[in-house]
């Protein structure tokens, strides 16, 4: 053939590449079908944030993606893999802000309008880029139906969900400490906000009794200790556990607090846990969610004392105006001149920081939509007792879930951002009358629409339903494709995004969003740690396949880890993952090379296979069984892993170099069958490893004789029970275990496989001596002797390197290049190997356990090794007696 010519003798990333993705966005081969009679299989991206490029665990997260959705098209499936991307409110606006402040600009300079234009700027900017990266990546989406979580139709769906809530009573209003972000000066959930140990302090401060007579223990005063002095002019009480007989006396009493001089009161409250620290607190309501309890229980007022950027406002009296950290130097050198101070005890302590912008999070008063959850969490795990459950994939994960679920808390959905969707809730500008609905009031000109916007994960949580034109159920696309088969995502989400998606489908749809839920986990450095620009060992992915190319990149992340594990990066990884596709480049341009002009991917009658092309069809028919039942199981790195042993060991290192005895020879029918099995079997190959491996699978396949314009469409490889030939491949092991054996003994003497040696075999089963002497032509390639014999009754010579194999014993008399006693101590290394070997099976079978619940045929198997072993320690230590006997 010519077509070789279009094949380097290297295989070259960029020009496999190059070119490729376009090709397969200009015939249009990631649209669904369309096929009617097809089954329907969808999966949603998780769509990224555009705040910036896509990380490693993108590129994880999508290649796995891809390759479920490209197996599932190739085998017949009407598949659509749904693109978009989120508008991720206040992490895009921090970025936004971040980047306006390096030129001396803030949000409020440009005003909202202004400012959201601008934030529409960097959307399409980011957004072109995450296209490229995906094409990049080679992932097969179908970008006539990409959606933006702030598009027309998303926008109406939150409209439609928000107002629902509100009716039934599940979304209200109202005024409650929150986790408050004051350099974003907007609230955040409990999830979005990430804990850290710092250094800190308890001040442990004097707080004397109003009434000069009060005492206790002798001082006139009592002891409180806080770690925020900053927030004492917030305070409205001291509390004490009713139960804690220390204090039954000054339960009533009033006390003055320091630096203000207001009068506050010690009262009884079942929050206090006497066993820590003193057990006095003080009362905070506007600063603390568990004062804030406190206080409604009492009636206490709520004093807020902080700015909504973190300054102290006039509650805070001579410290208004001043940063809360630098207020709390203050306030505790006030406290020492004052005598109020009694010590300072440095302590470490767990304190909330905001997961978007880094700064330490407040507790703050504030009046909040919130989405009451115990309801809706009570459905969703009412649902996983049914038939339309949620699989977890590990099953572990739906665990996590559930521990969440059942202690879950109401929501704060407002933000107080300028970027997202705006709450569809107006104000009576006169009346104060509150309007919730869809579309504004009629008269506009009467109210005021809220200014915050919802938090990012309520339109998100809609995203399986909502981007198939959901509100609209008779949408063709939400009729066919919702609810989706898959969700692939990191286990880190699983409270951010998947619950809600659960709770939320079930609530206005009536089913689950996904069928599985595949949970992968975090990619780390080659050290374990996880990648952060602090430590600087993150990785741009793109890099990775500007220097290895797409496909070896997508072959190490599909290989990584079981699901749910954590993978590490290494270059030496890739290294690998690159030698691998050389390989199979290199593979296939020898068989492209030695086909005929009129060669085709079908199989020659069966009549015509010889023993090897019997092995090499079954253990091709083995491996489309096991990559399709891993593939199904979602066990990717297993499937990886068969197919490398296949196309490695099998194909490559022996049917091809069997292959070209006939491919050499003068026989041109046998010559031709083996063109056939070769093109039949490559064909197969990267039809298995297209769905991981893309674009070197695609070029490679155009290049030899195929039907078909692309590999994206073409069928997937199925199991044909008729070509399974256990026979053949034991028959095949056995001339294979002989090959190896002879080629070690080689190498342990130095004896090339050059200089030709005699061999001599003691065949110990009828079998094994007919399928020697049927494949001599291979022993002779393969082993090159000088003088081969095969029998039943050969008497092994007295220097001569032994191995024991199936059914027979094998010798090598070399009597120059052995010495005694190393080859004494050899065969009892054999005969060690072989009996732990004997002693393994044992243990199994013995175990009835094992026993009872495998499968009858593995069972077999077991049994049929240890007859085996038996046999081969039996031999092996005959020998060194034979041996030590001289």
């Amino acid at each position: 053939m010519t077509s070789q010519s279009k094949m380097s003798t290297k295989y070259d990333p960029k020009q496999v590449e190059t070119g490729r993705y376009q090709s397969w966005l200009a015939e249009k081969l990631f649209r669904p079908s369309g096929n009617q009679q097809a089954k329907p299989y969808s999966v949603v991206i998780p769509p990224p944030n555009v705040t910036g490029k896509l990380h490693l665990g993108h590129a994880w997260d999508t290649t796995l993606q891809d390759m479920i959705i490209r197996q599932k098209r190739m085998q017949g499936y009407d598949t659509l893999w749904l693109p978009g991307m989120d508008h991720a409110g206040i992490a895009t606006q921090a970025k936004v802000e971040a980047r306006l402040a390096k030129q001396g600009i803030s949000r409020y300079d440009l005003g909202r309008d202004k400012f959201v234009e601008t934030v529409w700027k960097w959307k399409k900017e980011y957004a072109d880029i995450i296209h490229q990266q995906w094409a990049k990546l080679g992932l097969s989406l179908d970008y006539d139906r990409e959606r933006f979580t702030l598009d027309d139709g998303l926008s109406q769906a939150v409209r439609r969900v928000f107002v629902a809530l509100y009716k039934k009573g599940l979304i209200y209003r109202g005024e409650y400490i929150i986790n408050w972000d004051p350099k974003a000066r907007t609230a955040l959930s409990d999830i979005e906000v990430i804990h850290k140990d710092v250094k800190g302090a308890f001040y442990h401060v004097k707080y004397p009794f109003l009434d000069p007579k009060d005492t206790y223990q002798g001082e006139h005063y009592i002891e409180i200790a806080t770690t925020r002095p900053e927030t004492m002019m917030g305070d409205v009480a001291v509390a004490v556990n009713p139960s804690d007989q220390r204090y039954q006396s000054l339960v009533g009493k009033m006390l003055v607090l320091p630096l203000q001089g207001r009068h506050i009161p010690i009262i009884a409250d079942d929050y206090v846990d006497p066993e820590f620290g003193t057990g006095m607190v003080k009362i905070t309501p506007a600063h603390d969610p568990n004062d804030f309890g406190v206080g409604n229980r009492h009636n206490l007022e709520r004093i807020n004392t902080m700015n909504e950027d973190a300054t102290m406002n006039e509650n805070a009296g001579k410290y208004q105006g001043l940063d809360r950290f630098a207020a709390r130097k203050v306030m505790v050198s006030d406290l020492k001149d004052q005598g109020y101070l009694l010590r300072i005890e440095p302590i470490v302590h767990s304190v909330g920081h905001s997961e978007r912008t880094g700064v330490q999070v407040e507790a703050r008063l504030s009046t909040q939509w919130f989405v009451k959850m115990k309801p809706l969490a009570a459905a969703a795990l009412k649902n996983q007792q049914t038939a339309d459950r949620v699989d977890f994939v590990p099953p572990r994960f739906e665990g996590t879930f559930t521990q969440w679920m059942e202690n879950v808390h109401d929501w704060v959905i407002s933000r107080q951002l300028w970027w997202g969707h705006q709450i569809p809730a107006w104000y009576h500008k006169k009346t104060g009358e509150v309007y919730v609905g869809e579309e504004a009031p009629k008269d506009p000109e009467n109210w005021k629409q809220d200014p915050d916007v919802l938090d990012t994960w309520f339109s998100s949580a809609l995203w399986p339903f909502s981007t198939m034109g959901w509100p609209n159920e008779n949408a063709a696309d939400y009729k066919r494709y919702f609810p989706t088969d898959t969700l692939v995502t990191g286990y880190d989400i699983i409270f951010f995004w998947v619950s809600r998606m659960i709770f939320q489908s079930l609530e206005f749809t009536g089913r689950r969003p996904f069928k599985h839920v595949l949970i992968h986990g975090l990619i780390r450095d080659e050290q374990g740690r996880k990648m952060s620009k602090s430590l600087g060992n993150g990785i741009d992915p793109m890099d990775v396949i500007d220097k290895y190319g797409a496909d070896a990149l997508r072959w190490f992340l599909s290989n990584g880890s079981a699901p749910g594990q954590d993978v590490r990066f290494s270059y030496k990884k890739m290294d690998a993952a690159w030698n691998f596709i050389n390989k199979i480049w290199n593979a296939s341009r020898f068989v492209i090379m030695n086909l005929a002009d009129d060669t085709t991917a079908t199989l020659p009658a069966k009549t015509t296979w010889k023993l090897a092309d019997k092995w090499i069809i079954s253990r091709l028919n083995q491996t489309i069984s096991e990559v399709t039942r891993l593939f199904d199981g979602f066990e990717f790195g297993e499937a990886g892993r068969t197919l490398y042993n296949f196309i490695w060991n099998d194909f490559c290192d022996w049917y091809i170099e069997m292959s070209k005895q006939d491919l050499n020879g003068n026989d041109q029918a046998l010559k031709n069958k083996t063109q056939h099995i070769l093109c039949y079997v490559l064909d197969q190959t990267l039809r298995l490893l297209h769905p991981i491996m893309p674009f070197v699978t695609e070029k490679i396949w155009l290049t030899m004789p195929h039907t078909g314009k692309s590999l994206v469409t073409a069928a997937y490889p199925v199991v044909h029970p008729e070509y399974t030939d256990p026979t053949a491949e034991k028959q095949m092991q056995n001339l294979i275990e002989l090959i190896k054996v002879v080629r070690n003994s080689r190498a342990e003497v130095n004896a090339p496989l050059s200089s030709a040696i005699e061999i001599l075999i003691k065949t110990t089963s009828a079998t094994t001596k007919q399928i020697f002497e049927d494949n001599q032509d291979y022993i002779d390639r393969f082993c090159h002797p000088r003088k081969l014999t095969i029998a039943s009754d050969v008497k092994a010579p007295k220097l001569s390197l032994t191995s024991v194999i199936s059914g027979a014993e094998v010798y090598l008399p070399l009597a120059d290049l052995i010495d005694l006693d190393e080859e004494i101590k050899r065969m009892q290394k054999e005969a060690a190997k072989f009996a732990s070997e004997v002693e393994r099976a044992k243990k199994k079978l013995a175990n009835q356990n094992f026993v009872a619940k495998a499968p009858e045929k593995v069972v077999a198997e077991q049994k049929a090794k240890l007859t085996e072993y038996q046999v081969k320690e039996a031999a092996a230590k005959q020998r060194i007696k034979d041996l030590q006997a001289g």
